[in-house]
């Protein structure tokens, strides 16, 4: 099984590739699909390691369970928190 790394690095690469449009049609889809191969990897294993952070913090007598907050920047380069509906949820 690849490393989150290892995969991450190999998707910034394949975007550098793409980005400077000099490949062939051929070449420049089998990247993208590749790229998206990747991407799915990176995210499964992102939202594999923010479920873990959950349970860890649930089984900590002291902290209450809150799911992983994501912080993501909008369009007009202001940066929003992504919220579970669970915190939102114990948030009322």
């Amino acid at each position: 099984m690849p490393k989150f790394e290892d995969c991450l690095q190999q998707l910034e690469k394949i975007v550098e590739q793409l980005e400077r449009g000099d490949l062939p049609l051929e070449e420049s889809l089998k990247l993208f699909e590749e790229g998206m191969r990747l991407s799915t990897f990176c995210r499964k294993e992102l939202e594999s390691a923010e479920g873990k952070v959950e349970i860890l913090l649930k089984q900590n007598g002291k902290l209450q369970a809150e799911p992983f907050e994501s912080t993501t920047e909008t369009s007009n380069g202001r940066r929003s928190e992504q919220r579970s509906s669970e915190t939102a949820l114990h948030s009322k």
